[in-house]
């Protein structure tokens, strides 16, 4: 299945980036090839066989959550911190747009 550019162009556009023309031809061989295997494994035969969720074994790395005084709210602090902020709002920081369409 070989995708149109125009498609190659609107999954750039949702993913906020910027392509050449080459980069565009790139991208449309390589999804395209993605898509071909992703068909393959979807014509595969998984009667039977158990979902795998993970293969390490590993079933839990992080560690507890613990309450921590020296990261209490301390108003002085916060105060001085957002004053030296160049735009704010009541308490907040003001900041520019990340994402623009």
């Amino acid at each position: 299945m070989m995708l149109t550019e125009k498609e190659v162009e609107h999954i750039a556009q949702l993913a906020r980036i910027k392509l050449t023309e080459k980069e565009k031809d790139k991208f449309k061989r390589e999804l395209s090839s993605i898509l071909d295997f992703v068909k393959k494994l979807n014509e595969l035969d998984t009667e039977g066989v158990e979902p795998l969720y993970q293969t390490t074994g590993i079933i839990n790395a992080l560690r507890s959550d613990e309450h921590r005084k020296d990261f209490e709210m301390n108003e002085d602090l916060n105060e001085k911190l957002i004053g030296q902020a160049p735009h704010k709002e009541n308490r907040f920081i003001k900041v520019g747009s990340v994402l623009k369409k």
